[in-house]
Parts: structure tokens; sequence; C-alpha cells
């Protein structure tokens, strides 16, 4: 396994992982919540080449679904080998969904692992299954987090780890190895995402994308896998999934889910080509 190797592309920082085999795109989540894969790339390097890149920062121009997929598709473009296949996680699955959509040419194929909701439904789920998970020590806090923490970037890495024991079954760490949080760039991006879908624009786009889709999601996830699934499959008849009973939003890090959630990603990729 190589050690990674970072560079700036299209104001972007891209780390790279493994030095032989098909080449694979893995997309962090958030969004706004860069370099926590490593885990994940590192795993993958054996038998993959894997390019992770830290999605655009806020900046000068507020950031939206099609700015970040056009930053993808010159990442892509740039590729001898082409297409590609995508990992995306939470955010990262819908951006590469999206992607998928916009330049179908360009996808082999696509895994999503704990992959984000596309209607009101499934987000209103969601958020019945954290308010029942939540103890009121755990409420308090978050309702006081704004005062406690006045810096927005910060606030966000510590409401990604109070969030941690809801969102697993048994990880076996206790804080989110993010490398830098956006605050910013998580509300641009996050609300962009959310006018397409209540503009009818997703899920439907995602029937462009002919490539194979998988769908790796954990039962105790609050993310609904199966509510998420129905609503996808509709526009990708392809669509696969697979689930673990004992596993949540983080599937490398659960202490009985990693290594089948390893193995069958592994497998289904070398089905696939690895392309």
């Amino acid at each position: 396994m190589t050690a990674s190797r970072s560079s700036d592309r299209s104001a972007k920082r891209v780390r790279t992982y493994g030095s032989s085999g098909p080449l694979l795109l893995l997309l962090h989540g958030g969004p706004g919540a860069p370099g926590y894969l490593g885990t994940v790339a590192s795993e993958l390097a054996d038998s993959f080449r894997v390019l992770e890149p830290f999605q655009r920062a806020s900046g000068s121009e507020s950031l939206t679904v099609n700015r970040h997929v056009a930053d993808l598709h010159e990442m892509v473009s740039a590729c001898r080998e082409k297409p590609l296949a995508m990992i995306g996680h939470s955010w990262g699955a819908m951006l590469a969904l999206a992607y998928g959509a916009a330049h179908p040419d360009g996808v082999a194929s696509l895994v999503l692992v704990g992959c984000g909701t596309f209607d009101r439904a499934s987000r209103n789920q969601m958020r019945a299954i954290e308010e029942q998970r939540m103890d009121d020590g755990l409420r308090r806090r978050l309702n006081g987090l704004a005062e406690e923490v006045p810096d927005r970037n910060e606030r966000l890495r510590m409401l990604g780890n109070l969030l941690l024991p809801l969102y697993s079954y048994e990880p076996t760490v206790h804080e989110l190895p993010v490398e830098v949080c956006d605050a910013r760039a998580h509300d641009e991006s996050w609300n962009d995402m959310v006018r397409l879908q209540e503009e009818g624009e997703y899920p439907a786009a995602f029937a462009a994308i002919k490539a194979p889709v998988i769908m790796l999601h954990g039962a105790v996830d609050p993310h609904p896998g199966r509510l998420i699934f129905a609503s996808l499959r509709t526009h990708l008849p392809q669509l696969e999934y697979r689930e673990w009973e004992r596993c949540g939003h983080y599937p490398w890090l659960e202490k009985a889910a990693r290594e089948e959630f390893f193995a069958t990603m592994h497998q289904w990729l070398t089905r696939q080509g690895g392309r």
C-alpha cells in the first residue's frame, strides 16, 4: 500500500492512494467535511488506485451542486482512464449520482454508501429516528451548541461527533477524523441540493445513468435506507441494495460490519471490472 499524496486541482486538494489497479474516485460527505475517508481509501489501495478529492470550499461564489459537478468533471476529464468507478458516502453518494446524471458516459459504476435523502418523506423519517434516539442530555447540549461554540466551522465538527453514537451501532472510534469543516460550504451545497429536489430535478434526472449502481447501507443508520432505495429505484431500475443489521452510517468504522462491508465492495467493484 502506498502512502497518500496531495495535490491541488480546481480549487481543491486531492489525496491519492495505491499504485496499481483500476482508478476509483472517492467522494466525501458533509457537505463541507473532507478528510475522513482515509481509512476507506487505504483499504482500497491494495487493489485500486484511489483519488480522494477535497470538494471546493466556500469562497467568492455561492456553492451549488452544478459547481461541484463541474469540478468533478474537470478531474475526470484529466484522467487517462474513463469512464471511472465512483464511491460516495452520504452527501458524496448524492453528488456521485448528480455527476452520473450530468455525464453518464463518464461513470462506469457507482457505489453509494449511507446515501442521503431525496424526498421529504425520507428526511422526515430520518429526523424522527434521530429524535427517538436522543436523550435529554444530548438534546440540551445540541440546543446550547451555538452559544458553547461560536465558530461555525468548529460547531459543525462538534455536531458530527455528538451525533456519532446516534448514527452508529458499535463504532471503533469516538470522533470522526474530519480534517477541516466548512459550515458555509455545507449550507450552500445542501440548500442547493434540496432546491433541486423540490423543483423536481432529482431524483428524476438519475434515469440518465445506465451504469451499475449499488447502495451499501447500515440498518442502524438514521438515513432510512430502504425508503431511499425505493425513491431511487423508480429512476434507477439497475440499482442493487445491501444492508447490514449491526451497522450505522459509517460501515468501515463498525466492529461487526467492517470486514463484510469491504469484502462486498471489493467483490462488487471487481465484478464490474473495477471501472
